[in-house]
């Protein structure tokens, strides 16, 4: 359920704010706020605000930086979203080589570094006592501290994806490369928070070592989640055509005419939704029950199959050899209910729908899917909203 509120966009990227941002935005107001008390009541807050307002509009640059970037190299931005934890851009897929990996890993911290460049230089010549020197000079720290803090080498943080990158052109292999350094974010994110609770039992200082631990916790669950999708793309390319395609259909005499295969199979009580007709020991084609309707009753006693099936040459289908990733792709591409698998002689050796996929996905990685489940899949034709599965089949296309 999308609970995120669009304010807007930005070089035709959309942007979001998660509720939880003004909770942050209260704080960063309060902190500055406080810190600015010298000037005086109404100029302290309203320069309080003021500022907070400034740190997310830093924020939203560092993630611009990160997207126009992917965009340069042909990747798809779906969105930016400024939340609890700072930003974050919604990049539909991976970059094609570790070089390019690396330019969209780094641009955010160098948007970040220039900010202060650019901040320094305006503080420097600005009145040193002006609450506006002070404030920009503050402006300027602070995307210091997010372009540093953000280069920590570990996933989700740009560190991470730097290091995931360098991994990446030293092994050659970009799902090991994202294992690594999610382990170097889940060692980071449990150091952080045993660093925030020492903090609150040494110091006292309850706020600041709260924070650290949300950190760690916030980091701790990304890194997972790089790692667990990075687990089911491998497997999406380690499994085949073979290992989810059934056998859930019927294969009919093509000589047969269209009344005696109606009778036999559509009034059926439960009759099988594919059929595939054959004679001479050869698969013709598919039969769509759609174009036996449009054929007018009267001359169903004399046409037979042949005058309506759909040559294998003309539907979709993959090789037994193809992967899931690539049966998922095609599913996707072509909005297709289901995809025949053909053998290497060209026979049908089976079907494979978008439940056929999750039940074999689930059968590998052991996940929680019951047979109801599967069945509402293949019912409803698409993947449950948590399993977005053509985003990530896309992802491991070269």
């Amino acid at each position: 359920m999308q609970t995120n509120w669009k304010i807007g966009s930005l070089f035709g990227i959309p942007l979001f704010l998660d509720p939880l941002w003004f909770v942050i935005l209260g704080l960063a107001t309060l902190n500055f706020g406080v810190a600015y008390q010298e000037w005086g009541t109404v100029i302290a807050w309203s320069a309080g605000i003021v500022m907070a307002l400034l740190l997310f509009g830093s924020v939203l640059l560092h993630e611009l930086g990160h997207s126009l970037v992917a965009r340069s190299q042909g990747i798809k931005v779906n969105s930016i979203t400024l939340f609890l934890f700072g930003g974050i851009a919604a990049i539909e897929e991976e970059s094609k080589t570790p070089g390019k990996a690396f330019q969209v890993a780094i641009a955010g911290p160098l948007v970040s570094i220039v900010l202060f460049f650019l901040l320094r230089l305006g503080a420097s010549v600005l009145p040193d006592t002006s609450p506006i020197s002070v404030m920009v000079g503050d402006l300027a720290r602070i995307n210091l501290v997010v372009a540093l803090f953000n280069m920590i080498p570990g996933l989700p943080l740009d560190g991470g994806q730097v290091l995931k990158a360098a991994l990446w052109q030293a092994t050659g292999n970009r799902y090991k490369a994202v294992h690594w350094a999610a382990r170097a974010g889940q060692i980071l994110g449990y150091s952080a928070i045993a660093l925030g609770f020492a903090i609150d039992l040494l110091t006292k200082e309850l706020a600041i070592g709260l924070w650290i631990a949300l950190l760690g916790w916030f980091g701790i669950r990304n890194a997972n989640s790089y790692d667990r999708v990075t687990t089911l793309q491998e497997t999406l390319l380690q499994l085949l055509a073979t290992d989810a395609m059934t056998r859930d259909f019927r294969v009919v005499d093509a000589d047969q005419t269209l009344r005696s295969f109606a009778d036999s199979y559509l009034l059926e009580t439960a009759p099988s939704q594919i059929y595939f007709a054959a004679s001479d020991g050869r698969y013709r084609g598919m039969v769509s029950i759609n174009d036996l309707r449009l054929i007018q009753r009267s001359q169903w006693e004399s046409q037979t199959l042949h005058s309506i099936v759909h040559p294998l040459t003309e539907i979709p289908t993959v090789g037994e050899s193809a992967s899931l990733a690539e049966v998922i792709n095609k599913l996707e591409n072509e909005q297709l209910p289901r995809i025949t698998v053909l053998s290497p002689a060209g026979a049908v050796a089976g079907v494979i729908d978008r439940g056929d996929v999750v039940r074999v996905l689930a059968q590998k990685l052991n996940l929680r899917v019951t047979d109801a489940e599967i069945k509402q899949i293949k019912e409803q034709g698409s993947y449950p909203a948590g399993l977005q599965l053509g985003i990530i089949a896309k992802s491991t296309s070269d």
